[in-house]
């Protein structure tokens, strides 16, 4: 399961890059509260993308 998630990560260095650099912000910084929400909402939308893209729960 692990080996299909770094897959992804590095098909996709770009929006990698985003996604990490992004819940570190979030997770160790504390952004104003407009600015937190939209990057919540980009974390969000990766993760479907990353759902999408591994179909992990498919046999």
């Amino acid at each position: 399961m692990f080996k299909k998630i770094f897959d992804v990560l590095i098909d996709h260095p770009f929006l990698a890059s985003i996604f990490i650099s992004d819940l570190f912000i979030l997770l160790f910084h504390k952004p104003p509260f407009l600015f937190s929400l939209v990057m919540l909402t980009a974390l969000m939308g990766y993760c479907m993308f990353l759902g999408q893209k591994l179909s992990l729960f498919k046999d």
